[in-house]
């Protein structure tokens, strides 16, 4: 039996790790002896989500695969040991350990550093680099003797480190040489709509900034600028650029770029045959790509020709110029380039939308004859992205009105027919990550008899590397199926065959109050982290009964009536109506805050948060609040949070209605009913819009005759603005449609589903939800209206129930058999109050 060839690879990042298991797929175990050598500590890690390390991802979640992985495939893993040099002519590497690693293909996967400008002064304590978990490490630490931060480069990842150094607390400043953000993905009007959102969320951007020098002493305290400007920073983060890992291939004299890179042909193959490059130290036609997804495909290239060199089966790979589209979030803001997108050696038309009060910018580039698209640009929203590129690649036929692709759907019109995901060609590449086609992800859904996205993504990787084709795998499952005759039902979860309007009305029907009797009656097996906090939410939605007595199906926030936060404390926020609240109140909040040593905060609702609790506290507390008449502000429930209001016509000079005290009222109506998701409102006192109703689930508007109402708005990761529902409605008319409105909401709506996402699913739009509220062509107002009388009458304050309820209130304790306080919570100084030190 012939010896298992002998592979290492050095360097342990994605892309190795990829190469890996690629490998290892083809090969199985027994053809190759696998060595790995990474310089970092730990074994490979996702560095495209790096920033989620700063809200809490932790290091373990960020792992592509744990040591055990490597040791259960035969892998031999080497963490914390550097390679030093290569020798090709002997076929062995040499690491700083003095270890000697034989080698009969050698895979280079070491891919790039931070580029730093040679500026002086750069060498100062205070300046960092953000590439690795101990960079971030680094900063998170600086951080907290800083006021002022400054990260040099407006590029992806000089945004991303901005967010962070906002996230830590700091005072942040973009400095970018070019005269716009992002300038090899975005155009002049792109990048100016993403500077004015990063300024909204507090950014400070510099543009057309050389900088001369770094002012300080042994620590930062500044920046020079070329035009004779400075800015004054505690830390800076330099983030301009990458640099490929070269340094191996040079020692050993291997072809490298006279700009860096190590050489390769289509194979990956270096000047050295035996030694290939990938990921972002490789040069490929005068080309490093800095993305993931073309490094993923290098690995699949090298993985398939080296099995083939000893399976003597298949076809050999090559590798060839790899498109470079992108989607990304920053900062909350979706950014997309795709295609040609500035066309500038191509004659193109452009089409350009562009809203500078949504923040949405969209360019497409299309043939001077309007058949096809070229690329485009997107800011703001990029919903479509996935189509778009698919477009692109597949050469598709633009429809008649090509505009459509980027506006919203014109009234009894469709965009473009056949423009769906069922008609891309076989071979069209749904995930560039992985390089799955839609051909191979349909296959795997007959032939493997796949019932949703998870087990598509387990079965073929499609969808686990960046995420993004995420939604066209769920319209291709749903395509399939449907091509199948296979009825497409969304069930509960494997043990309700149920959607969750169906259990609504089951429930419902049959009177069951408690998880146990629905699942008997209507479910099978032992239930599970999905269907029993949304059988929960319907049993408090529908019956009204306390949340905290069913705490065996509760998640931690309900169960404890309270967010819990990071650090293991939890946060109290009482509701305060309309933001209208008394002098005695204030006194007593900070007296409990004082009291119990929390953090203060307004936050965006017009309310005040406490944070810092330890849950045996929370019973405490509440007491000495509901003392002075308040309730729970229901801050971690699915529920109604706030009703944001303006003063109104009582102190403003423009007002035109008593906007607080509607939303008083509106705020006592509807507090505490569940729902399948939170639920935020606000009220208007004149259409200057002080109370930003318009990005309400519910929002209300005062005129001259009385009030518009505005539905299914809201913020987060994908703003929408409400729609206009009714006009100049009487104070009891306006209460009546939102009563209507949310019971209808609550009957029909998808577990954890806003409702302008439930709004955008539903058939007929805003006509259909005008005739069934106001035109009551379903027959189901008086029912509906009946319900909420029913909800609003059953209104109780859940503090004040656990705190009066022995058996709740003994929940409240951090150990089950002791009344001792967590030992492990600590806290350190910012700014004058505390904060969690686990970050």
């Amino acid at each position: 039996m012939a010896q298992p060839q002998k592979v290492v690879v050095v360097g342990n990042g994605m892309v190795g790790y990829k190469f890996c298991e690629k490998l290892l797929n083809k090969a199985g175990g027994g053809s190759f002896s696998i060595t790995v050598i990474g310089e970092e500590p730990r074994p490979a890690y996702d560095r495209v989500h790096l920033s989620a390390y700063f809200s809490g991802t932790s290091v373990d979640e960020l792992t592509m695969a744990p040591a055990s992985w490597y040791a259960e495939n035969g892998i031999q893993l080497l963490t914390g040991e550097c390679v030093l040099h290569i020798h090709p002519e002997a076929h062995y590497v040499m690491t700083h350990t003095g270890r000697k690693i034989e080698y009969d293909k050698l895979i280079l996967a070491t891919g790039s550093s931070a580029f730093v400008p040679p500026v002086p002064g750069v060498e100062k304590e205070g300046v960092f680099v953000y590439r690795t978990i101990e960079d971030l490490d680094a900063i998170i630490s600086y951080a907290q003797g800083a006021g002022r931060a400054a990260v040099i480069g407006g590029g992806l990842l000089g945004l991303e480190a901005a967010k962070a150094t906002l996230d830590l607390g700091l005072e942040t400043h973009v400095i970018e040489f070019a005269p716009r953000l992002m300038p090899r993905q975005l155009d002049a009007a792109g990048a100016g709509m993403l500077k004015r959102k990063m300024e909204a969320l507090g950014i400070q951007i510099h543009l057309n900034k050389n900088t001369a020098h770094f002012e300080g002493e042994s620590n930062v305290k500044g920046l020079a600028f070329v035009d004779n400007t400075s800015l004054e920073v505690d830390m800076v983060v330099v983030s301009a650029g990458i640099r490929p890992r070269d340094e191996l291939a040079k020692q050993a004299g291997l072809g490298v770029g006279p700009r860096g890179g190590i050489m390769v042909n289509d194979e990956l193959q270096t000047t050295d045959s035996d030694i290939y490059a990938i990921g972002e130290c490789a040069l490929h036609k005068g080309m490093i790509y800095g993305l993931v997804a073309p490094g993923y495909e290098m690995a699949e290239v090298v993985a398939n020709n080296l099995t083939l060199s000893v399976t003597k089966k298949g076809d050999v790979k090559s590798f060839h110029a790899f498109d470079m589209s992108t989607k990304l979030k920053l900062i909350g803001v979706d950014v997309a380039s795709f295609g040609e997108p500035f066309c500038e050696h191509t004659p193109h038309d452009t089409i350009v939308v562009e809203d500078k009060l949504k923040g949405i910018y969209k360019r497409l580039n299309v043939t001077t004859d309007g058949k096809y698209l070229l690329g485009g640009i997107l800011v703001g929203e990029a919903d479509n992205y996935n189509m778009l590129l698919q477009m692109v690649k597949n050469q598709m036929i633009l429809p008649p009105n090509p505009e459509d692709l980027v506006m919203p759907v014109r009234k009894g019109e469709s965009v473009g027919a056949g423009m769906g995901v069922a008609s891309l060609p076989d071979d069209a590449s749904i995930c560039s990550c992985e390089n799955i086609t839609k051909g191979t992800i349909c296959e795997a859904i007959e032939g493997q008899n796949l019932g949703d996205v998870a087990a598509i993504k387990k079965c073929t990787k499609a969808g686990t590397g960046c995420g993004g084709c995420v939604p066209m795998l769920s319209d291709l499952l749903t395509e399939t199926l449907k091509k199948q005759g296979k009825t497409v039902k969304k069930v509960l979860c494997e043990h309700f065959d149920y959607s969750r309007q169906e259990m609504y009305h089951l429930i419902k029907m049959s009177g069951t109050r408690t998880f146990d009797e629905v699942l008997e009656k209507h479910g099978k097996g032992c239930g599970c982290e999905v269907c029993k906090p949304a059988v929960a939410s319907m049993l408090a939605s529908i019956y009204n009964d306390v949340i905290a007595k069913q705490a065996v199906i509760q998640d931690t926030n309900d169960r404890y009536l309270a967010n819990i936060q990071r650090g293991g404390t939890y946060s109290v926020v009482p509701r305060v109506p309309g933001g209208e609240i008394t002098a005695d109140q204030l006194i007593a909040l900070g007296t409990v805050a004082k009291k119990y040593d929390l953090y203060c905060k307004i936050t965006g609702g017009q309310r005040v948060d406490l944070f810092g609790a330890r849950v045996e506290q929370l019973p405490f507390i509440w007491e000495e609040l509901i003392d002075v008449g308040f309730e729970s502000g229901h801050a971690y429930g699915k529920a109604l949070r706030t009703v944001k209001s303006c003063v109104g016509n009582t102190w403003c000079r423009f007002g035109v209605q008593d906007a607080v005290g509607y939303a008083v009222r509106i705020e006592n109506r509807y507090k505490g009913i569940r729902a399948p998701h939170k639920l935020k409102s606000a009220v208007s006192g004149c259409t200057r819009e002080c109370a930003e109703a318009q990005s309400k689930d519910f929002g209300i508007i005062a005129t001259e005759k009385g009030w518009n109402l505005y539905l299914c708005g809201n913020g987060g990761i994908k703003p929408q603005h409400a729609v206009l529902f009714a006009s100049d409605l009487d104070d009891d008319t306006c209460i009546k449609y939102i009563d209507r409105f949310l019971m209808f909401y609550i009957k029909t709506a998808e577990p954890l589903q806003r409702t302008a996402t439930w709004f955008n699913k539903l058939e007929g739009g805003l006509e259909y939800l005008r005739d069934v509220i106001i035109n009551d062509s379903l027959g189901i107002c008086a029912e509906l209206e009946k319900e909420m009388e029913y909800l609003i009458e059953t209104y109780h304050d859940e503090w004040r129930v656990a705190v009066e309820t022995p058996e709740i209130r003994a929940r409240f304790t951090h150990f089950v058999n002791s009344e001792e306080a967590d030992p492990t919570l600590e806290f350190v100084e910012m700014r004058g109050q505390k904060r969690p030190s686990d970050w």
